[in-house]
């Protein structure tokens, strides 16, 4: 554990940032699996609208929402 206050602080101030985003994912991804569950247009357009706002809050990369988004019109392309 560090001395220093402002050291002490951001000890403190991490673990609740890391905490939330936790939280934050762990939510994106059930939503995610439920989208993905019933493959329609409309859950499509949804799917890429939460992998696009993840995206843009800087809860997951660009690049891995663009590798998600082109599999899920893969799979809904299968179907």
């Amino acid at each position: 554990m560090p001395n220093i206050k402002s050291a002490k602080k951001r000890v403190l101030v991490n673990q609740s940032k890391n905490l939330e985003n936790k939280m934050q994912k762990s939510a994106f991804r059930t939503q995610l699996k439920a989208l993905e569950a019933e493959k329609s247009p409309e859950n499509l357009q949804k799917a890429y609208s939460l992998v696009d706002k993840a995206a843009a809050k800087g809860l997951i990369h660009a690049n891995c929402a663009a590798r998600k988004k082109s599999r899920l019109a893969a799979e809904f392309a299968a179907e």
